[in-house]
């Protein structure tokens, strides 16, 4: 009781000194808080303004693009945007700068450059190509070194080829979570290439052009708009599952559309088609991401010759006249977790015309056989798949193609395709090094001259398999003598016996191929990566080629393919990249064949075996 009473009286004696001092204030100050309370709102005193110190974000930032009020007080701090959040000076924290694409960069798309969710990337790179190769070359009419082999002149080349890439990726949203809103991209290419050759009649038509070659040109190899539309399962209603709420996805399925020219692979390792080109996109995903589709259409450019690159840029455009399309659907973790199966359909009309190219060599209709302006129409149905089963790594692919070339030039008519093509690769990691083992068949034509053509090809392939790069029956264009054709084009494994395969026409009366691939993959350090390739080559059907070079027998053997090379990257990154390698192929008898002939009692040097042949290049990419 006696602690109560206590506590009460000092309270009382707090409250009667506190109002004693209020009641012995000065006029003057009674005066300025009447003042102040009688004072308009906006012109009241403000709260003390409290400078916060400007902690500057890591990375080059650039100024914030949110325009909204920035006045801070004592009790307020205002963040410009989520994505400058400054951080306070430390040397453990290393800055970046607008040079250094590792680090967090306004240009590299780590900060918003438009508002808070539109970002840009803008990416330069240069990219040059050394070459030197021997290759089996005909001699020509003109050749300036007489009493050299039969069919083979002097086949040393150099070429070299240079590309400066420009892009500039301007997106809005979030693509580290979700896909874009909208994406407009930008990349235009600037060629320089040079041939040197060792016989006329190889870098022009025109023997009096020499033998060396200098030429540039500037492409569009990209120019499209992608936008989503939303999520799949609202706007395909037949994909909703169970979790889905008013037709919304839970998991983020989405859809986009893409339109303009647009870098397109139709499956894993690029058999059928894998081309930048013109054309519109639909594609998307669904199921949590376990299915993923594409809808693509192309209405095909031309190509500059000796750049390989679209022939469009702002002074012209090019078509061909060509119309491709293309609907393929994945679907992951089937069977097993990490293997993913697609299924895919192609269709190719391409339709008759006639092109000379910047050379002045005649690539549609190839200059073989009767030289008629022909439509191909072909229709491919394929089965691929890529992933692992345990330890065992596994590729494949099947395909079969039918469709209709209205006049095929081997043949003479009309002919029906009906062709297969089939790939396996089986490989298995130890520690360090992988094992390969492979295999690729492409069917030949036993009868040329009916009226069904059994001979597989592509519409545009870039294949990556049995050594890619690596390979030279894979990198190395390889012409027939005095056809007109290739044997093989670079970056295809197929003897289609087409002028050119960015230009001329896809041929199904061709021999085939059977290829066996082994190899050993080396990660010989984290930077360093080591290839070793071996294939061994056969021709299916060998009645094409003795058609078209008029000889009595070719035999099946192609010969021996052997490659090394590696890829070295000093900063663990793709800033800078080296890639060399080296490979050279052995001629089969089936190859001596095509390239040598019996003529005895004839000048020396007639009938001479052919020789081998070989290939060295490096490549070095800088990239910003």
């Amino acid at each position: 009781m006696r602690s109560y009473t206590l506590a009460l009286l000092i309270v009382l004696i707090a409250s009667v000194t506190l109002a004693r001092a209020q009641t012995q204030a000065t006029p003057e100050a009674k005066q300025t808080q009447t003042d102040t309370k009688n004072k308009p709102a906006d012109q009241q005193a403000a709260p003390p303004d409290v400078r916060f110190p400007k902690e500057k974000p890591l990375g080059a930032a650039g100024p914030s693009r949110d325009r909204k009020p920035t006045v801070e007080d004592a009790e307020f701090k205002v963040i410009e945007d989520r994505w400058r959040v400054g951080i306070p000076e430390d040397p453990r924290f290393r800055k970046g700068d607008i040079f250094n694409p590792y680090r967090q960069n306004v240009l590299k798309g780590d900060y918003p450059i438009i508002g808070v969710a539109t970002f840009l990337n803008v990416t330069l790179s240069s990219e040059s190509d050394l070459t030197v190769r021997r290759v089996a070359l005909p001699q020509d009419v003109s050749s300036q070194r007489p009493g050299s082999l039969e069919f083979f002149g002097r086949g040393r080349q150099e070429a070299f080829n240079q590309n400066f890439i420009f892009s500039f990726d301007l997106f809005h949203g979030d693509a580290s979570f979700k896909p874009v809103d909208w994406r407009f991209k930008v990349t235009g290419i600037a060629n320089l290439n040079l041939l040197k050759a060792r016989e006329r009649g190889i870098v022009n038509v025109d023997v009096r052009e020499g033998t060396s070659r200098l030429d540039g040109f500037n492409s569009i190899e990209e120019v499209f708009f992608e936008y989503r539309l939303g999520d799949t399962t609202k706007l395909f209603p037949f994909l909703r599952g169970k979790g889905s709420k008013n037709g919304r996805s839970p998991n983020f399925d989405s859809t986009s559309i893409r339109v303009g020219i647009q870098p397109f692979t139709s499956d894993f390792r690029g058999f059928i088609f894998s081309d930048s080109n013109l054309g519109a996109r639909l594609f998307g995903n669904f199921a949590n991401n376990r299915w993923q589709y594409n809808l693509a259409y192309f209405n095909m450019l031309e190509k500059d010759t000796n750049s390989q690159l679209n022939a469009i840029n702002f002074a012209e455009t090019n078509f061909r006249n060509q119309q491709v399309y293309i609907a393929n659907l994945y679907r992951q973790d089937t069977f097993v977790l990490g293997y993913t199966t697609q299924f895919s359909l192609h269709y190719s009309d391409d339709r008759a015309t006639r092109e000379f190219d910047q050379n002045g060599f005649l690539v549609r209709p190839a200059r073989i056989g009767t030289v008629r302006p022909h439509r191909v129409r072909s229709g491919y149905l394929g089965w691929t798949g890529d992933g692992h089963f345990g330890r065992l790594n596994v590729t494949h692919a099947l395909y079969q193609v039918i469709g209709r070339d209205t006049f095929n030039q081997l043949a003479g008519r009309s002919t029906r395709i009906n062709a297969q093509m089939a790939a396996a690769e089986l490989s298995v990691d130890f520690d360090w090094l992988r094992y390969r083992v492979g295999a690729f068949y492409s069917s030949g034509d036993a009868n040329p001259t009916d009226s069904t053509a059994r001979g597989f090809d592509a519409i545009l392939d870039n294949t990556s398999f049995a050594g890619g790069k690596f390979s030279f029956w894979n990198s190395q264009g390889l012409r027939l003598t005095q056809t007109g054709v290739a044997l093989v084009e670079p970056r295809s494994l197929i003897p289609s016996l087409r002028s050119s395969k960015t230009q001329g026409q896809a041929n199904f009366v061709n021999p085939g191929l059977t290829l066996y691939n082994a190899g050993i993959d080396v990660d010989v350090t984290p930077k360093l990566r080591a290839f070793i390739n071996y294939n061994y080559l056969r021709f299916n059907r060998t009645e094409p080629l003795e058609l078209a070079l008029f000889q009595n027998s070719v035999r099946h053997e192609i010969g021996h393919d052997l490659g090394v090379g590696f890829i070295y990257r000093p900063f663990l990154n793709e800033n800078v990249v080296l890639v060399s390698g080296a490979s050279g192929l052995r001629p089969g008898r089936g190859f001596t064949d095509i390239f040598s002939s019996n003529c005895n009692g004839l000048p020396q040097g007639c009938g001479a075996g052919s020789p081998t042949l070989w290939a060295a290049f490096v490549t070095l990419k800088f990239t910003y």
